[in-house]
């Protein structure tokens, strides 16, 4: 593959959830992700990779035609006429044309068919060895910003529990009224050059990122809508690390926030920091909701222009 990822890439993406389960946890009745600790929302890495790996399914493609592919999905295959849910073996074998194919022809055909191991990497499970591909994009655990909670919705089903019942089933979902998540994730040029990740795959992950999260139309989901893609391409491989943290929200409450109208978001610390590491920094790019505003030492700004003056 030509055109490998050369530079190092660092990334901060906010997004906001109203009156919805960011990430729920099917081991604590599918409550959102919590940190009881401060009061704050967690989304894992995973739950974000699965949102890019969808939307890469479903709008761009990459379904098992046109020799484009996405490795991590459900796909099933047949023993005597029933069909199962595949395992990681199953799924290899798909990509194997017969019993004579290397391993290393068999490793080749999924890096250059499957975006997402060239993105994110993973364990290919094959016969007698296995290959791992650390991936070059990587995202730390989301966090909101603000405080929350967590509320509790009560409602009926459409259907009894068994027969002769005289009452539809009742059940209880679980949300979060407001919350502006954000993550940091880093793209590495080193293990690009094991995986074979492109600036092409590169583009598609940046789109993923923003309109995966904006088309993420489902019943728990719907609510959910991207604020803020910032992407940093360093000189040398460096990065800053932790941009996330180093934003804030300008409220006065932020249990009470329940939009975009109710705060403004303090970049004060990230612009300082991005100021004194200018000299390592080859570009910055940034998508923005026109909704959000901004604040530096106490003033408005506009984020865009006063990111221009850096890079």
């Amino acid at each position: 593959m030509e055109n490998l990822i050369q530079e190092r890439t660092e990334i901060l993406f906010l997004y906001e959830i109203e009156n919805a389960n960011p990430n729920g946890d099917p081991l604590n009745e599918n409550r959102p992700r919590f940190d009881v600790e401060d009061s704050r929302a967690i989304v894992s890495d995973v739950r974000l990779k699965r949102t890019i790996r969808d939307y890469w399914f479903e709008y761009k493609g990459f379904n098992g035609s046109d020799g484009k592919d996405i490795f991590v999905r459900e796909t099933k295959y047949s023993d005597k006429g029933i069909d199962y849910i595949a395992s990681g073996k199953h799924r290899i074998a798909d990509f194997k044309k017969d019993k004579k194919t290397s391993n290393e022809d068999h490793q080749k055909k999924i890096l250059d068919t499957c975006i997402d191991i060239r993105v994110f990497g993973g364990v290919l499970p094959m016969a007698k060895d296995s290959f791992t591909f650390t991936g070059p994009c990587q995202f730390q655990m989301g966090k909101s910003l603000n405080k929350t909670e967590i509320i509790e919705e009560q409602g009926t089903g459409a259907f009894a529990s068994g027969d002769k019942k005289k009452q539809a089933t009742f059940r209880t979902e679980y949300k979060l009224p407001y919350a502006i998540i954000g993550f940091n994730g880093i793209i590495n040029e080193k293990a690009a050059a094991y995986s074979k990740m492109t600036n092409a795959d590169k583009d598609l992950l940046i789109d993923g990122i923003w309109n995966g999260t904006k088309n993420l139309i489902s019943r728990s989901k719907y609510g959910q809508t991207p604020l803020l893609l910032l992407t940093i391409d360093y000189k040398e491989p460096f990065y800053i690390g932790n941009l996330r943290q180093r934003v804030k929200l300008a409220c006065e409450n932020e249990l009470k926030i329940r939009s975009t109208d109710d705060y403004a978001l303090d970049v004060t610390k990230l612009i300082q920091t991005l100021e004194g590491n200018k000299d390592k920094i080859k570009s910055i790019n940034l998508q923005v909701d026109n909704r959000l505003t901004f604040v530096e030492n106490g003033k408005s700004i506009d984020l865009k222009a006063r990111l221009n003056e850096i890079s």
